[in-house]
């Protein structure tokens, strides 16, 4: 089958996502830069998740521009994906609202954990259903940013519950890794 209703589809739920987020930053209650300050782990928040939608979104804009087609198997890997990405606005506010917790932050990586995971999914559907040797394979390549977002994002939760600090910081490097 074609894959245009796919990608339409996947457009359309990462940008309800994203609206949906947008919707949880609040108007500060004062009217100078002082107001803005307790807001700062909510905007962080939002800006940190705000960047892992769009590198899933680009990811996917690229991976579907290289495919022709899609099956069954490619929807549902594609529709998981989409599951553990929509869970992004409540544990982008649980960890935001709770000012960097332990759990929360466990929680918010554990979401990343699972989004990487479905996208390996999802990779392996389509080189299953492409092959080795397509314009999609040599795009994808041996996805080495993604196993180590996943090694990290694994790490993170685990070290959360020690330093929630340097699982945030482990949030943000893997985010940049995505820009190198």
């Amino acid at each position: 089958m074609g894959k245009g209703r796919v990608e339409a589809f996947t457009d359309g739920v990462v940008a309800i996502i994203i609206t949906i987020m947008v919707l949880e930053l609040k108007v500060p209650h004062g009217e100078d830069f002082s107001a803005l300050l307790p807001l700062w782990p909510v905007f962080f928040c939002y800006v940190l998740s705000f960047i892992n939608v769009g590198i899933y979104w680009n990811n996917l804009h690229n991976m579907f521009h290289t495919v022709q087609r899609v099956d069954g198997r490619v929807l549902w890997a594609n529709m998981n994906l989409l599951f553990w990405l929509s869970l992004m606005p409540v544990t982008t506010a649980f960890m935001g609202e709770n000012h960097f917790a332990p759990v929360p932050v466990a929680v918010y990586g554990f979401d990343l954990a699972l989004c990487a995971v479905a996208y390996n999914i999802l990779v392996i559907k389509l080189r299953h259903l492409h092959g080795a040797e397509t314009t999609f394979a040599r795009a994808v390549g041996h996805d080495e940013k993604g196993k180590i977002s996943l090694a990290l994002y694994i790490a993170a939760v685990l070290l959360s519950f020690l330093n929630q600090w340097i699982s945030v910081a482990i949030y943000v490097l893997v985010a940049a890794i995505w820009f190198a």
